[in-house]
């Protein structure tokens, strides 16, 4: 079962793909322009097949997802809408696994709902105490709409550059065109405020319960292993680190076989379950 569909929460259209049966995970994308929920996690999803219950939105100011009204987005908005789609869809216990920006909401999604969320995979996320804003970061957010910006972009997300294909250039710059006026409302400069939006105090940290898997690339350089995931390690109870040497910032790209047998096995062990 794979549907694209929309769910409205607290009034607001959110637009879902869910894929396959079982324990319920959401699927929170990253911050680059033209990310997208099934952009950044259909092929996940497929190749997951069945086993899980995966529900992967536009995250506010995303894809078809518009920002909500009387809101400019930013983490308090991600993460009441990623547990209002829950709650609206019906799920009483879920797994969440962010990517990036999506790390940082699932871990305050966990913090903030922690008798719901069972397990957290955060994948080169942000929001970790004291981490700043790196040059690829603030290139990722200024990448101006077109191939140019998208070849930019995409070249910074990898290590390997044969992955940034015409193919996948063409693909990003339409959707970064697509969705340019509401991105240019989310991260406008100085940007470095919009990474402090995204940080975790200690104390939301300290909330989490839920076992947390990190995931991160050693040659990240959007989110780099030693000021992201490193630091968020003296920070969460139950807490484990799996690097992936020669990988920048998308594993799920990069390493996506290996990557998908991690995901598998950490989230089977009881997503279904407190």
């Amino acid at each position: 079962m794979t549907a694209l569909r929309t769910v409205t929460v607290d009034g607001s259209p959110v637009h879902v793909l869910e894929s396959g049966t079982g324990p319920a995970v959401l699927m929170l994308h990253g911050s680059g322009p033209g990310t997208t929920g099934s952009g950044a996690w259909a092929a996940t999803a497929q190749a997951l097949g069945n086993s899980l219950h995966l529900v992967a939105p536009d995250q506010a100011g995303f894809g078809r997802t518009p920002v909500p009204a009387g809101s400019r987005g930013g983490l308090r908005t991600w993460t009441e809408q990623g547990a209002g789609l829950m709650d609206a869809l019906g799920f009483e216990h879920y797994a969440v696994v962010g990517h990036s920006m999506g790390g940082a909401v699932a871990l305050a999604l966990a913090a903030a709902r922690p008798q719901r969320v069972t397990r957290v995979v955060a994948v080169s996320t942000m929001g970790a105490p004291g981490a700043p804003l790196s040059a690829d970061l603030d290139a990722v957010w200024a990448a101006p709409a077109g191939p140019t910006g998208a070849r930019d972009m995409l070249s910074r997300l990898v290590l390997d550059q044969a992955l940034v294909t015409d193919t996948a250039v063409d693909a990003r710059a339409g959707a970064m065109r697509a969705g340019a006026a509401a991105f240019a409302t989310l991260f406008p400069p100085p940007r470095a405020r919009w990474v402090d939006d995204l940080t975790l105090s200690a104390h939301t940290l300290a909330a989490v319960r839920a076992p947390v898997l990190l995931v991160h690339g050693a040659e990240d350089r959007v989110t780099p292993l030693g000021t992201a995931a490193q630091p968020l390690l003296a920070h969460l109870a139950d807490v484990r680190l799996h690097v992936f040497g020669r990988c920048g910032h998308v594993p799920a790209i990069e390493h996506p076989h290996e990557f998908r047998l991690l995901l598998s096995c950490f989230l089977g062990r009881d997503a279904a379950g407190p």
